[in-house]
């Protein structure tokens, strides 16, 4: 497990210098313009409800359908020039709405392909940013990285919507539009100037030998990836659950404020800007409760947290008090997030190898927004069906049940084993009196081969002559059904030391004698073996014996 720092005071580098102002540029460009398009469809093109609708739906859905090739595609490419080519297409696509408004040919199917664009390059760049910030920073200095992203966004969040309402005021949407497209032509410039080399990444074991072509199973990679870790599988759904319980309910709320209780569009504003304050505070604090109270049980405390909040909107009442009590809810769930996200960022990626960040990021913000406008779109249905109070309340209650799911999942929250911590191979030796003494340090998640077999794969490192092996096993597998046929042997021939992550599995000798391990389990197993796994968990097992080598390797 990487160390917590907080890195308070302390750079975290030049080149990550530049990739934060690129970040924080691009955000303030981006909340600045919140809102304008629909505003845009309503005040420039005089678009119905239906359209405004459509326009916001739109925008998810189709822009999340176009973004499923691009993780594959980010994947495998050198990730600052994908970043820099999706900054220059969303500025050159919002340009296009002033320059089509001044020509006089501004229409709303441009701005629905302008929508989808934008979307399907957003979700595009956080894969490659995402991978790209794994490669600019230490391990260790992942958390304080990715939490001062975070206070950034809340930045941008609390800032850019007033002042963008006031430049909308004063000289319309299409203005914000302009200023946003400039964001992203300045973020561009901060990723170029990032400067140093960028490795073009290579496919691993077999996918390296099948050429640099995309593959139909390189675009469920990142899913696959994702629904068969353990460690990820929990969280990905709570967070994607959490967060479209959170996103439905927001619209519901505005019907509810600016309609029937009758609050004013300032106090609807300051009621979801001030807040923000909130983010600000829990990401400075995220690294330091971290590093004193162990990040497992705050990412466990605060995820739990973050969920208890969503209900408080139901019981909103006219007059200061409602909005007090709006401000407050969203104080306390704005807070918990601030804290919680940097954990959850860096947890994602120390629990995903390098070669498959893009696909993984893609996969999630993909889910994650056709969850968000599915949601939507059903939380509408409901409140017209329930009422917006009772509709709020169902989404406050489902999201009680969410933090289930993490607490099922708390001995993951420590993060990966060291042996699988994400990072870089490196070597010291030294010529010491009694001899050479040498420390080699290889990450297991950068495999010099990787091999997979029905229902399961093998990833292999190599270091000094010895050979390591991590196993995933899917429910469902056993040796003599997966691998029996590929070894050419009855029964499994390999010595196995291993360490059993997570999961069970039941081993039988060729005599008869049978034993089951689970997690925390260290056991041998001599050759002449079947085994299998044991209920509906996949089984993670470290094996350092050195004959994994030969583990499911087809007999010529």
């Amino acid at each position: 497990m990487a160390r917590v720092r907080t890195g308070e005071g302390r750079s975290l580098g030049r080149r990550f210098g530049w990739l934060w102002t690129a970040y924080a540029v691009s955000a303030f460009g981006t909340w600045l313009a919140f809102d304008a398009f629909p505003l845009i469809a309503i005040t420039v093109l005089h678009a119905g409800p239906a359209r405004v609708s459509a326009l916001a739906a739109a925008g998810l859905l189709v822009g999340a359908a176009v973004a499923v090739p691009l993780g594959p595609w980010v994947e495998f490419r050198r990730k600052r020039p994908v970043m820099i080519a999706m900054d220059l297409v969303r500025c050159a696509a919002l340009l296009s709405l002033p320059a089509a408004f001044l020509l006089g040919g501004l229409g709303f199917v441009q701005l629905l392909v302008v929508s989808v664009v934008v979307a399907a390059a957003d979700i595009a760049f956080t894969a490659a940013s995402g991978a790209c910030l794994k490669t600019l920073v230490e391990p260790d200095d992942l958390l304080a990285a990715n939490g001062r992203l975070e206070s950034t966004t809340w930045t941008a969040t609390m800032l850019g919507p007033p002042l963008g309402g006031a430049a909308i005021g004063l000289f319309g949407p299409l203005v914000t539009v302009a200023a946003n497209a400039v964001s992203f032509l300045v973020s561009a410039a901060g990723i170029r100037a990032i400067g140093g080399t960028e490795p073009r990444p290579a496919r691993s074991g077999a996918v390296h030998r099948a050429g640099p072509r995309l593959r139909a199973g390189d675009l469920l990679e990142g899913w696959r990836h994702i629904l068969t870790s353990p460690a990820l599988r929990p969280l990905f759904l709570n967070t994607i659950l959490v967060s479209g319980l959170i996103m439905a309910t927001a619209p519901v709320l505005a019907v509810l404020m600016l309609g029937r209780l009758g609050f004013a569009p300032w106090q609807y504003a300051l009621a979801f800007a001030a807040p923000c304050v909130g983010g600000l505070i829990g990401s400075r604090l995220s690294a330091r409760l971290a590093a004193r109270f162990g990040r497992p049980r705050i990412m466990l405390v605060f995820g739990t947290l973050r969920a208890c909040w969503l209900l408080g909107p139901a019981f909103v009442r006219p007059g200061v008090a409602g909005l007090v009590l709006v401000i407050a809810v969203e104080l306390g769930l704005i807070t918990c997030m601030g804290v919680f996200n940097p954990l959850y960022a860096t947890y994602r990626l120390e629990w995903t190898p390098p070669d498959r960040v893009a696909r993984v990021l893609s996969a999630w913000s993909v889910t994650s927004k056709l969850t968000i406008a599915a949601m939507t779109g059903l939380w509408g249905l409901l409140a017209g069906l329930t009422g917006p109070r009772t509709a709020i309340a169902i989404a406050g209650v489902l999201s009680l049940a969410t933090p289930a799911l993490l607490v099922r999942n708390r001995g993951a929250l420590s993060g990966p084993d060291v042996l699988t911590q994400v990072g870089t191979s490196a070597s010291v030796k030294n010529e010491g009196e009694g001899g050479p003494i040498m420390i080699e340090i290889k990450s297991i998640e950068k495999p010099d081969d990787r091999r997979d077999f029905p229902r399961g794969h093998l990833e292999i490192a190599n270091l000094s002559g010895l050979v390591f092996g991590k196993a995933t096993f899917e429910p469902g597998w056993r040796w003599t059904e997966s691998v029996k046929d590929i070894a050419g042997t009855d029964l499994c021939e390999v010595h196995h030391n291993g360490y059993v992550v997570s999961g069970r599995m039941h081993i039988r000798m060729r005599d008869g004698a049978e034993q089951e391990v689970g997690p925390g389990d260290v056991f041998v197993a001599t050759p002449g073996h079947d085994a299998w796994v044991v209920g509906d968990e996949p089984c993670v097992v470290f094996d350092f014996a050195g004959g994994m080598g030969e583990y499911a390797k087809a007999k010529h």
